[in-house]
């Protein structure tokens, strides 16, 4: 297991990794980036000022797409902010967001977005909806995106309801990267993490009471290990 003091860097010749933060309830942010592409993951609070300080307006304008785990608020919460900044500076080349199907909490900020801006934007969003695990390609990286299980509490505190949620493995020149989001034990990531170069874990649940929520610290360790390298992430604080 890596060093695991915020923000995590991890890179091989020119394909790296950064995750800003990874704090439940709080923000999620993390930049993907290889010699010719610039993506983000989970764009939660305060990923605006975490991409300006790292990589400067120039190279943020050039952002060409953002991947979303699911809808929930510390993996979402800065979207609005990113769209809106992109706009301001005037960046020209298109933004894709793939987020799993029935995440309406991101079509509801595009929509919103949209409303506010459709006469002023500079740029193209492309909403990718994904619905199966088929692989596709962006800047020479191959995304794999999978189905995990990520469960939340409805209004009694009592009742829980599978949310859409997805883990993503990147691919470039034969070095893997795979990042589960949130999602308690399940085969799919045992699958992607396994052999991976680095595995992005999260460990959101105490050892005593496991649900379908969150891994606890145990079981991602057991799928960490399986990687040649691994962070464990969303660790309660």
């Amino acid at each position: 297991m890596l060093n695991q003091k915020y923000p995590l860097t991890w890179h091989k010749k020119d394909f790296s990794i950064k995750i800003f933060c990874s704090i439940p309830n709080i923000a999620t942010g993390i930049l993907l980036r290889t010699n010719k592409a610039y993506f983000v993951v989970d764009p939660g609070d305060g990923i605006l000022r975490d991409l300006n300080k790292e990589i400067g307006t120039k190279k943020l304008l050039s952002i060409s797409d953002v991947f979303i785990t699911h809808g929930h608020h510390d993996h979402v919460g800065g979207v609005w902010a990113l769209l809106t900044y992109l706009r301001v500076m005037h960046k020209r080349t298109p933004l894709s967001i793939y987020y799993p199907k029935g995440c309406v909490e991101i079509e509801s900020i595009y929509n919103a977005f949209m409303k506010v801006y459709s006469a002023s934007i500079t740029y193209k969003i492309n909403l990718k909806e994904i619905n199966d695990d088929r692989n596709f390609r962006s800047k020479n990286v191959t995304i794999k995106p999978f189905p995990v299980i990520h469960k939340e509490f409805l209004s009694d505190g009592i009742t829980t309801r599978q949310v859409p949620a997805l883990g993503y493995k990147f691919t470039y020149n034969k070095m893997k990267i795979c990042y589960g989001g949130d999602t308690a034990y399940c085969k799919e990531l045992v699958e992607n993490a396994k052999n991976s170069d680095l595995a992005i874990i999260e460990a959101g649940h105490d050892e005593d009471t496991p649900d379908d929520m969150h891994m606890t610290m145990s079981e991602a360790r057991s799928i960490g290990e399986t990687a040649k390298e691994y962070f464990m992430v969303h660790v309660p604080e």
